[in-house]
């Protein structure tokens, strides 16, 4: 699917990524999870940041959701998949997603993440191969730790070489908590 889709989504297909918006203002709210306090960011276009409880701290979330019926409704949404994601759960709808802060070398790494099935994992080599440029493993890793939507764009199913854990933006214990909850669903 072209990078200019911005409806919503069905993750049960490959992900297709929203039309490019590289407006620096934000409207960010918060998603409680049994997982703690997730932090998100929405554009004119669509979804475009997701942030750790451990990270949320830092950023200025609104007090209290008063915007448009349509952001409203993407935020429903970002929650839904939000906590389907958190629990292993099949992510069947998101919102339009604004990856605009996005080099095209990154937006396809993310477009392919979204093709991992849940509970399966593929190396950083085995993407950048998928890609058409084999010996771009590290910049495959460097476009996942960039990946402004973890969890919901899932860089956690990507290894290092030989199956080892590599690095996550929410760090590797989230990592293996994800991954663990994404097989455990399967089992």
């Amino acid at each position: 699917m072209p990078l200019s889709h911005i409806a919503p989504m069905n993750l049960k297909s490959p992900v297709p990524l929203a039309k490019q918006s590289k407006e620096p203002g934000l409207i960010r709210f918060s998603i409680a999870t049994g997982d703690g306090e997730f932090g998100v960011g929405y554009s004119a276009l669509g979804l475009a940041s997701l942030f750790f409880p451990e990270q949320v701290a830092w950023i200025r979330l609104a007090p209290a959701p008063t915007a448009s019926p349509t952001l409203m409704g993407w935020h429903e949404m970002t929650t839904c998949a939000l906590r389907s994601a958190l629990t292993g759960e099949a992510v069947d709808r998101m919102p339009p997603l604004d990856l605009g802060i996005g080099t095209v070398f990154q937006k396809k790494v993310w477009e392919s993440l979204g093709k991992i099935p849940r509970g399966r994992t593929q190396t950083y080599g085995e993407i950048a191969a998928g890609l058409g440029s084999p010996g771009a493993a590290r910049a495959v890793g460097a476009a996942c730790g960039a990946n402004p939507l973890p969890v919901l764009i899932p860089c956690h199913r990507v290894l290092a070489a030989r199956g080892e854990l590599g690095g996550f933006s929410g760090g590797n214990e989230w990592k293996r908590k994800l991954l663990a909850r994404e097989s455990s669903v399967l089992g």
